[in-house]
């Protein structure tokens, strides 16, 4: 399955864990949409992405975020803060994937308009079967707004 427009649908992955980062895509590789996923360590690196800057000047609007919190050098908090304000970003729905089930980070994650947020489950199956999920929500369930024109 693709998206509407008949094309692979866009996933940035912004994570440092490289065990949750095979998980991703793995989980991914098992659904029914084709995806691009992209990956980036940090929040630095993310927001370059988005912003087309540098090695991703030729990087491609995210359909969807996969974001952790806690990150090197820009955390997701700051990422998100700076997605959601951002006019040009701010309508890419950006998903919570993180192992902090703390309150205090769910409330500031909402705080900063996420669209979900979901707490990692630590065996393997579970994690599989949550990134099963967010791919059936957000690219069978979900209706998106216009998105701006870019590559």
């Amino acid at each position: 399955m693709t998206s509407e427009k008949n094309e692979p649908i866009e996933i940035l992955l912004v994570e440092d864990n490289p065990g949750d980062v095979r998980l991703t895509k793995k989980g991914l590789q098992q659904g029914k949409v084709t995806n691009h996923l992209y990956v980036v360590r940090d929040g630095v690196e993310a927001m370059s992405f988005l912003r087309q800057e540098g090695e991703y000047a030729d990087a491609p609007r995210p359909d969807l975020i996969l974001l952790d919190l806690n990150m090197p050098k820009m955390d997701g908090k700051e990422v998100l803060q700076e997605i959601k304000t951002d006019p040009d970003l701010k309508r890419i729905p950006v998903v919570v994937l993180t192992s902090s089930d703390a309150e205090e980070d769910i409330a500031k994650s909402y705080d900063l308009h996420a669209n979900a947020y979901l707490t990692k489950p630590v065996d393997f199956d579970g994690f599989l079967e949550i990134v099963r999920s967010i791919e059936e929500f957000w690219f069978t369930v979900v209706k998106y707004p216009p998105s701006n024109t870019r590559k």
